[in-house]
C-alpha cells in the first residue's frame, strides 16, 4: 500500500513553519507526525591546500544553549538557500560569514538533515581557497544578529578534534571526514 498524507494543519508559520500531518504509512497505520519546514540549506568547508588550514566559524546557537548550556559552536559556514542554485547560495553564505570569495566548489552530497522531523535538505560542498580570497571581514549579517567569529584552524588539529569527539556539529563533521577521505595528504 502506498503511503499517503491525508491532511495537514499549520500550527506555526514564522521563520520556520510547523505542520501536523495525518499520514497513512506503507503498512497501513494511521499516524500523526509533526513536520518542521524552513526550506533548503547549504554549507561549505573552505580549506587552503597550500597552508593546510580550514576556515570555520564560531557562533552562539540557541538550541545547543537551551539543551546543554553550550555557548558557541564550531561550524562550517552554512545557511538557508535563498537562490535557485545551491552553488550561488553557498558562495553568498561563505562571503557573509567568513569574507571568502569562493570560486571552485567540490560538491559532496545533498542530504536530509533531520529526516524524522524536518524537510531540510542541505547541499554540502568543499571549497579550496587561498589567502588572497579573503576579501571581506565576515562575521555574518548584523540584522540577523549572527555575531560570528571567523576561525582559521590547521587541518591536522581539526582531524584530532574529530577523533576526540570535539567536533559536535554534524555538517562540520561530515565535511571534515569527506575532505579527509578525498585529500588525506592535507592532514599529514
Amino acid at each position: 500500500m502506498p503511503p499517503e498524507i491525508r491532511g495537514t494543519r499549520t500550527v506555526h508559520d514564522g521563520w520556520a513553519s510547523f505542520v501536523v500531518a495525518e499520514v497513512t504509512t506503507p503498512e497501513g497505520a494511521e499516524v500523526t507526525r509533526e513536520i518542521e519546514d524552513h526550506g533548503e540549506a547549504v554549507c561549505v568547508l573552505p580549506y587552503d591546500p597550500e597552508r593546510r588550514v580550514a576556515l570555520l566559524i564560531r557562533q552562539f546557537r540557541v538550541p545547543p544553549f537551551f539543551t546543554a548550556g553550550v555557548t558557541d559552536l564550531l561550524e562550517v559556514p552554512a545557511g538557508l538557500l535563498d537562490e535557485a542554485d545551491p552553488a550561488e547560495g553557498v558562495r553568498r553564505e561563505a562571503f557573509e560569514e567568513t569574507g571568502l570569495r569562493l570560486s571552485q566548489l567540490e560538491p559532496v552530497s545533498t542530504v536530509w538533515s533531520l529526516p524524522g522531523i524536518s524537510t531540510e535538505r542541505m547541499h554540502l560542498f568543499l571549497a579550496p581557497y587561498a589567502e588572497s580570497d579573503r576579501e571581506g571581514p565576515g562575521g555574518g549579517l548584523a540584522e540577523e544578529h549572527e555575531a560570528i567569529t571567523v576561525v582559521e584552524m590547521p587541518l591536522p588539529t581539526l582531524a584530532a578534534m574529530s577523533e576526540a569527539g570535539e567536533i559536535t556539529d554534524m555538517k562540520t563533521l561530515v565535511l571534515l571526514l569527506s575532505l579527509r577521505l578525498r585529500r588525506p595528504e592535507l592532514f599529514a
